[in-house]
């Protein structure tokens, strides 16, 4: 009905579709102009009101349905519409059709504006868009990870920054892409917390409003439309051209990114360098301003002293960098681009060549001396010394020098203080109640600390107040390692311990740290000759990131891991240092002449090995599950060649699996299965190995330097890591041995005739073969012929058997094995699942009432250990009605005994050498028993660990010499230790607490602090031998001469770090086994931070400590 009305009651501005096309462009424009002057609205009850489907005013037209000129179109900032528009060729049949083309036209502009600040992308400088939902782009997600920040999406980061909720947006109400200045807002905003220096181009949030016939998006704003009415004025007659003498210097239009930002102007009030860095002004010669703000500082614009770039290229000196890193945040102040203060690096050579050449005017008045900029810091110093020889001299009234207080008289002393004394006396009467000597004293000590001089202080305070010095910082350092004591423990039992004696026994944090540097790598200088190819030559290196040596590519995905690690030829340099005084020990006992310079020969046994979960709780919210990664080394032996040419050991480690010589080389939190990460972080320490093969390491010992060869051997991996780093299938595998190409069925066939044939470089011929199949095989066939290398070898390794998880494996067979003895399985093999769950629970039962064997989730060491011994084969019997299967089986067990000290000893010629010559017929025995009467469980299949006990152990032994000292064990062992630092490191940075635990860890594992604590021990036991007799039967159970320091040390194999026992988290690091219970050690007091030390435990302490005063 509303479409029958009139023509002259419709509203001018929609005339113009019912005019011809002849009279269109006059009736458009008149009704254009009526818009703007009533403001495109009808008042309210006209009768002409048309519903919102059916009417459009022009203003929410699209434009190429304006009947506008060119000219006007130019006038219009649009930038993104067509300069020429035509008017329509045909008429729309109904206003909904044209609302439809409306409301498209207006969804197409909103994807050229910016959501957040409503530019228009093509007037922006970058011309780039970002979506507004759904994941974050690489490289945003590559800046947001420097930042420590993980996966991310794009409405949360934009709500964070804006405070703006852009799920529930809708395509035809709001824009779905933003620009890249709001971007490098919403990255400033998220790098910097305080939210200071970040700057927003609009000063509220946008708001977006439905398409209408009032829409802002298709109507522009009216200060570029055309004026009404209004003629031109005629031009004005020119005026005559005014000669000036001096130009006018036209105005330069900086851009927008040229302009000193707020960063750069509180940078420069953070640094405040005037006094210690030196200005352009100063330059003798005149440059050009290019080349003066390439040598100047960006930040302080002064000259670089000590200049370091950025990732983006931009040159500061060291000192301002570094106070803007740690005040502002990471990230460049310059382009604002997100950096670590590690990733700033030092400028080229001949940049430094061309900034130390540089000739500037010394600053110093009286001094008109030109010097090079790199040689004024020795100039400088001459006028230090200067200023000191005069510092004390100024000249009396009389015109004799001042002499210094120190030199003169007692009297002339008093006459010169006597103001001061009396001021320091009336202070003392007034608060100290007349002691003049504590005021004293305590300004001398105050005086003192404030120089940095703690050292001096403490002396002077512990000489003031009667008591001698105290223990050396490597004594206190070894006591706090070995009981892991974290930092705020450690200073709260200084200051109790000094509070009660008021003697200061132990050592500030601050001297603890200080002896630390000296027993960390990166300490002692060294030389490889000839240099390490691709390596760095630099020897101060301590702890660094372990992804620090890996180049991602475009395509990589970003580790999701946190790494650190040593370098491998310092750590190995800082090692042979601490071996100093076993290796002159050495020389002397084996008749060798010291001043021998070498080369001397290093053997290193490498162990790698996952810790499995090793999460903790911090903080609130629940407990999250990590997997960790070790990668440690072991100094095995040193020999060299004597003067009859004959190579002699003058250093051998006699404990090879026990945690403190297991020296850590790298942490990771990632899982060992993870090939990806495994080869990403350890990829830099294989190829710093390789490098070291084939040089020698130079080193300073015993005042001579001595030269040093290395020979890597892997064998300290399990099974499971071999595989993973060899490229070879998983244990599952047909494919069933690591050292030999024998498949399932072979090895149960022939159980003892097997030799070693796999290797190394055969592995990386085998992938070759694999990656390429040259021969155009099938899949079976081309498996078969590389037998079972299924992916690229990246860590050489020593064929050989890990004996801690060889013991553990055949445990594990032999307690199925039991299992099945108990239901006669040799007579019916087709039991059901319900039934060997019935003989498990009641092997389970029996052994714990036997053997108090408490039943277990997964086998470990100490089980193990306890399983196969014969009382456990006689309560087993018990359990099995035939007495001919009980004989079998006692058998068995008796061989199984008689083969295995032969892998789980160290030195099985000396220690078991009768064993190893029985070995081969103990062998065939045990093998001919399991194809004849364990026949229904090994007939077509054995298990990995069986076949290597049985075929490979005889060959290892007599190639390597033992199979136990070449175990992972000593790697295994400091899971414990993993665990222990954790919690005495607890931090809420995972980066600077896995800092800190390969730190400690090192520490513990140092020779240097070992010895204190054997000294440490050997004092205890004297004094507990000395002790009363009351005490003695307290104490008897502690103070045993053969589980403390007897024959049987701490670190004998069978107490706590044994081959059995490390994996047992109740027994490997007990109390009673380090320091003893009345020490310092307890795990009821050790790590609270309320109850570190008890009254008792402190004054034992105490009265133990005043006995070891020689080892100052």
């Amino acid at each position: 009905m509303e479409m029958e009305r009139p023509l002259q009651m419709m509203p001018d501005c929609f005339r113009h579709i019912e005019m011809s096309l002849g009279n269109f462009q006059k009736e458009a424009t008149l009704s254009r102009e009526k818009f703007y002057e009533t403001d495109s609205a009808p008042a309210h009850g006209q009768s002409w009101q048309f519903s919102s489907s059916q009417s459009k005013p022009v203003a929410a037209m699209s434009l190429e349905t304006l009947p506008l000129d060119k000219k006007t179109l130019e006038d219009k900032s649009l930038g993104h519409v067509p300069l020429e528009v035509k008017p329509p060729k045909k008429r729309f049949r109904n206003f909904s059709q044209m609302k439809a083309k409306s409301l498209e036209e207006h969804v197409l502009r909103l994807q050229n504006l910016c959501r957040i600040c409503s530019a228009s992308f093509n007037t922006t400088s970058y011309d780039m868009k970002y979506p507004v939902s759904g994941p974050v782009d690489d490289v945003t997600q590559e800046v947001l990870r420097k930042m420590g920040y993980g996966d991310c999406f794009w409405p949360e980061l934009i709500a964070n920054a804006f405070r703006i909720d852009v799920k529930m947006d809708t395509e035809a109400r709001c824009p779905t892409h933003f620009c890249y200045n709001c971007w490098r807002v919403l990255i400033q905003t998220i790098n910097n917390t305080t939210n200071e220096d970040a700057f927003f181009p609009i000063g509220a949030a946008v708001e977006w409003k439905p398409h209408s016939n009032f829409c802002s998006v298709c109507n522009f704003s009216s200060g570029t439309r055309k004026r009404k009415g209004l003629k031109r004025s005629p031009p004005a007659a020119k005026k005559a051209k005014v000669t000036v003498e001096t130009p006018i210097r036209p105005g330069v239009i900086k851009r927008k990114d040229q302009k000193l930002s707020t960063s750069i102007m509180l940078a420069k009030k953070i640094v405040n360098c005037k006094k210690i860095h030196l200005t352009s002004k100063l330059l003798v010669l005149d440059y050009p301003n290019n080349f003066i703000q390439s040598v100047s500082c960006q930040v302080c614009e002064h000259l670089l002293a000590d200049p370091v770039q950025s990732p983006g290229m931009h040159l500061f000196c060291r000192t301002c960098i570094l106070k803007c890193v740690t005040v502002l945040g990471k990230y460049c102040p310059v382009c604002r681009f997100p950096c670590d203060p590690k990733e700033f690096r030092s400028p080229v050579k001949s940049f430094l060549n061309v900034l130390n050449s540089l000739v500037l005017r010394c600053p110093v008045t009286d001094c008109e001396e030109e010097v090079k900029l790199g040689e004024y810091s020795n100039h400088a110093l001459n006028h230090k010394e200067r200023r000191m020889k005069h510092a004390y001299s100024p000249v009396n009234k009389g015109g004799r020098p001042r002499q210094h207080l120190l030199s003169l008289t007692r009297r002339a002393q008093k006459h010169r203080l006597r103001d001061l004394k009396l001021q320091v006396k009336t202070f003392a009467d007034k608060e100290e109640g007349g002691d003049v000597k504590s005021v004293c004293l305590t300004l001398l000590l105050l005086v003192l600390r404030a120089g940095n001089e703690h050292r001096q202080a403490d002396e002077l305070e512990a000489v003031m107040q009667g008591r001698g010095s105290e223990l050396k910082p490597a004594v206190c350092l070894a006591i706090r390692i070995n009981i892991f004591l974290s930092c705020s423990q450690y200073h709260k039992m200084y200051k109790t311990v000094k509070a009660i004696t008021g003697k200061q026994i132990f050592q500030p944090l601050h001297a603890l740290r200080n002896a630390e540097k000296t027993l960390l790598p990166g300490y002692y200088s060294f030389e490889w000759q000839p240099p390490l190819a691709n390596i760095s030559t630099n020897t101060r290196v301590g702890i660094i990131d372990g992804l620090s040596g890996w180049v991602q590519c475009v395509d990589d995905y970003p580790m999701e891991t946190i790494s650190r690690r040593l370098s491998y030829d310092v750590a190995l340099a800082s090692a042979v240092k601490e071996m100093e005084d076993d290796i002159l020990e050495g020389l002397r006992s084996q008749n060798v002449d010291e001043f021998v310079s070498g080369p001397f020969t290093v053997v290193i046994k490498e162990s790698c090995d996952g810790m499995g979960d090793v999460s903790e709780k911090h903080g609130c919210g629940p407990t999250v599950p990590e997997k960790a990664v070790r990668y440690s080394f072991t100094i095995m032996s040193i020999s060299v060649m004597n003067e009859n040419n004959e190579k002699v050991k003058v250093f051998e480690e006699m404990k090879p699996n026990s945690e403190l010589c297991c020296r850590p080389l790298c942490l990771m939190l990632a899982d060992e299965s993870d090939r990806e990460t495994l080869t990403a972080i350890l990829g830099p320490v294989i190829a710093e190995r390789q490098s070291m093969k084939t040089s020698d390491l130079i080193v300073e010992i015993g005042d001579l330097y001595r030269s040093f060869q290395f020979i890597f051997r892997g064998t300290g991996y399990d099974e499971k890591l071999v595989r993973e780093v060899e490229g070879l299938e998983a244990s599952g595998s047909i494919y069933i041995c690591t050292l030999c190409d024998s498949t399932r069925s072979e090895a149960s066939k022939n159980m003892v005739l097997h030799s070693i044939t796999r290797n190394h470089a055969e592995n990386l011929e085998r992938y070759e073969i694999w990656r390429s199949n040259p021969y155009h095989e099938t899949a079976d066939e081309l498996r078969d012929r590389v037998k079972g290398v299924s992916a690229k070898p990246f860590i050489e390794t020593q064929p050989s058997i890990d004996a801690l998880h060889c013991d553990i494996g055949n445990a594990t067979e032999f307690y199925r094995i039991f299992q099945d003895e108990i239901g006669e399985v040799y007579k019916n093999s087709n039991s059901s699942k319900e039934e060997r769950k019935r003989w498990q629970s009641m092997l389970d039962k029996h052994l714990r009432k036997k053997m108090n064997l408490k039943p277990i989730m997964r086998m470990n060491g100490n089980f193990a250990r306890k399983l196969m011994t014969k009382e456990t084969v006689e309560a087993v019997c018990e359990l099995i009605p035939s007495e001919e299967r009980r004989e079998i089986l006692r058998e068995l067990m008796h061989l199984y005994l008689l083969m295995k000290p032969v892998w789980r000893s160290t030195f099985p010629t000396t220690e078991c050498p009768d064993l190893l010559c029985q070995y081969s017929f103990n062998s065939q025995r045990f093998a001919e028993l399991l194809h004849t009467e364990f026949s229904h469980r090994y007939e077509g299949k054995i298990t990995n660990y069986l076949h290597k006990t049985l075929a490979h152990v005889p060959e290892i032994i007599e190639r390597d010499g033992s199979i136990g000292a070449w175990a992972s064990e000593g790697n295994e062992s400091g899971n414990k230790l993993f665990r222990r630092f954790r919690k005495m490191n607890a931090r809420q940075s995972k980066s600077y607490e896995l800092e800190d635990i390969l730190k400690h860890h090192w520490l513990y594992t140092s020779k240097y602090l070992q010895r204190f604590m054997d000294v440490h021990n050997t004092l205890k036991l004297g004094r507990c031998a000395s002790a009363s007799a009351e005490i003695i039967s307290q104490d008897n159970t502690i103070i045993q001469s053969d589980t403390i320091l007897g024959d049987d040390t701490i670190l004998e194999n069978d107490t706590i770090l044994g081959d059995d026992t490390m994996l047992e988290d109740d027994t490997m690091l007990e109390n009673d086994t380090i320091l003893g219970d009345d020490t310092i050690l307890e795990d009821d007091t050790m790590l609270e931070d309320d109850t570190i030390l008890g009254d008792d435990t402190i004054l034992e302490m105490i009265q133990y400590l005043e006995m070891i005063q020689y080892l100052k």
